[in-house]
């Protein structure tokens, strides 16, 4: 039985880094990359620690294992990763920083949950939790990830942006909570 909730432990945060190593592009062949996804950025305990302290991230659960994790980045993040400085600017000159929304840190579900709806439930605990204070979550994703895009699309993000810095092409999406819930299916 999946559990999608806030998360509650270190004990959960230390999980979440290990999926997040097992899925770094770096850590996967080219055929995983291009079949089952990957995530770019890596953090550190003690940057979950700070995220979670302004926001609990949203994990998954199936008993005590992990099945897959969805991070929290509100705007008050940003200088823990610099790295996602150049995005955030961006989101600025796009004029995102006009609207109450938080950043989708970090998505990604373990390969033996994978196809069984868990980036649904991940994503629909935080429409529960957070639309009473977001109006949105944006997030960008690498266009050479098919899986994630598709994945996004499904629940509702919608791209508004694409650009290509050093390291990939990148879509900015966003996922608009003043529409209606059935607009997504």
């Amino acid at each position: 039985m999946i559990e999608a909730r806030p998360v509650s432990n270190e004990r959960e945060l230390e999980q979440i880094l290990a999926l997040q190593r097992e899925n770094l592009a770096r850590s996967l062949s080219p055929d995983e990359v291009a079949s089952q996804g990957f995530v770019t950025v890596e953090h550190s305990l003690e940057i979950l620690r700070k995220m979670h302290a302004l926001e609990p991230s949203i994990v998954a659960t199936d008993g005590r294992e992990l099945a897959g994790y969805a991070l929290v980045m509100p705007v008050e993040c940003r200088a823990f990763l610099p790295v996602l400085e150049p995005m955030f600017a961006r989101f600025e000159r796009l004029g995102l920083n006009r609207e109450k929304f938080y950043v989708m840190g970090q998505i990604c579900v373990g390969p033996a949950w994978r196809g069984k709806g868990v980036f649904d439930v991940l994503y629909q605990a935080h429409r529960t939790r957070f639309r009473d204070r977001y109006t949105s979550t944006i997030t960008e994703v690498a266009t050479r990830n098919p899986r994630s895009m598709r994945a996004h699309a499904r629940v509702g993000f919608e791209v508004i942006d694409r650009y290509r810095d050093a390291t990939d092409e990148w879509a900015i999406i966003r996922w608009d909570w003043s529409l209606p819930t059935d607009a997504y299916r």
